[in-house]
């Protein structure tokens, strides 16, 4: 496909991308990595050599990781039921073992293998290593069956991020390669949602953009159309009127969390196509949901 593109309009893609690496050079792209996205092979590579060339133009991109389906079919394996309430994982104390074995060995390793592979330099971490993502218990609990919190184990919400070792490995030209695991205060650890793990990072790192990589094509309208160029004030009106709802809600409300608090724009982007990450960044259409902050430029996908 690449020797059927004319030279002439090679030539104009790079012009296209070329304001884009200049407004984005130096900043930091929060990328929360996952599903088909990961399963599959050619968009494995894909997004490993994504990776490497915004590091390689000056771009400082942290990756954070889920692995939802490998814990699953790990738990699978050794005979253990998975079990979700509210979309968390049941997470007892045999499941966490699994948990931290997936995450922060096999599908931590095989990411930074592959961003390696890439020509990039990548360094694998949880965030247990320095402490660096400081956690408490989750308590969850469904109003209308209960006044309670019901305990789902060790599952955790971020209470803090400490920076440092994220800054340190960004600007000795490594790219951090995130799994969302949690310390708690007496060194115990908690498995939590990498969506929220990507957007808290986005804000602690004050990144420019957040981009959440997902199996849908956007946030769709009520046609099925995908939405995009969103204010905060129109993302809660599109959920007052259950255009947002279900399973999209989770991610949108960690996007409008992020961009409330600093993260110039944050993007729901289908994980499904090629080359996702580069489209997003780096041409004019873009692709995807954007949801923008205040402080944000006018516009979908603009570099001016």
């Amino acid at each position: 496909m690449t020797s059927a593109v004319s030279p002439e309009h090679k030539t104009a893609v790079l012009i296209e991308a070329l304001p884009y690496i200049q407004r984005f050079h130096g900043k930091t792209i929060v990328i929360k990595y996952g599903g088909n996205a990961m399963t599959d092979v050619a968009l494995q590579e894909g997004f490993a050599r994504d990776v490497v060339l915004l590091k390689l133009v000056g771009m400082n991109p942290v990756v954070v990781h889920g692995g939802g389906p490998q814990i699953g079919e790990l738990l699978k394996r050794v005979g253990k039921q998975s079990e979700f309430i509210q979309g968390m994982r049941v997470t007892d104390e045999e499941t966490l073992d699994v948990v931290e074995m997936v995450l922060g060995g096999l599908v931590n390793q095989d990411i930074v293998t592959l961003i390696n592979r890439a020509g990039g330099n990548a360094v694998g971490l949880t965030g247990k290593d320095g402490n660096f993502i400081h956690a408490r218990k989750l308590k969850l609990r469904i109003p209308e069956q209960s006044d309670e919190d019901i305990d789902i184990g060790q599952v955790g919400e971020v209470v803090s991020i400490d920076p440092g070792i994220v800054n340190l490995l960004c600007n000795q030209n490594f790219i951090p390669v995130i799994a969302p695991l949690g310390v708690g205060e007496e060194g115990e650890a908690y498995n939590i949602n990498a969506d929220l793990v990507a957007g808290k990072l986005a804000v602690t790192l004050q990144a420019e953009k957040l981009l959440l990589i997902t199996n849908t094509s956007g946030v769709l309208d009520k046609d099925g159309e995908v939405l995009t160029g969103l204010t905060a004030a129109k993302v809660h009106s599109l959920i007052a009127d259950g255009t947002i709802s279900g399973g999209m809600l989770p991610k949108v409300n960690c996007a409008l969390d992020a961009v409330q608090n600093g993260v110039k724009t944050a993007h729901i982007i289908d994980g499904r196509v090629q080359h996702a990450v580069l489209l997003e960044v780096l041409t004019d259409e873009g692709i995807g949901t954007l949801i923008r902050g205040a402080s944000a430029n006018r516009g979908a996908n603009t570099p001016t």
